[in-house]
């Protein structure tokens, strides 16, 4: 589990919280691509699109029904972030 400091209130990671990741473990983990974002970059929207997937995946194997429906869930976060 991920101390709050170093989550974004609106879903993922904050810049502490990837540095902190990188710092222990040497993972070298990038900001979400929103949409705009992905528009300029083929890299970019190749790496969201997989993202999503992957996480809409994980939503519905992994997560009970309180948690895929709730808002404020992690899970449920993330994906807006990334405007899955």
């Amino acid at each position: 589990m991920v101390q709050k400091k170093y989550q974004n209130p609106k879903g993922g990671l904050n810049e502490a919280g990837r540095k902190y990741f990188k710092r222990t473990t040497g993972a070298n983990l990038k900001p979400p691509v929103s949409r705009k974002k992905a528009k300029k970059s083929p890299k970019e929207a190749s790496r969201r699109k997989s993202f999503c997937a992957r996480m809409q995946g994980m939503k519905k194997k992994r997560t009970g029904s309180k948690t895929a429906n709730d808002p404020n869930s992690r899970i449920n976060k993330a994906l807006r972030k990334w405007d899955c």
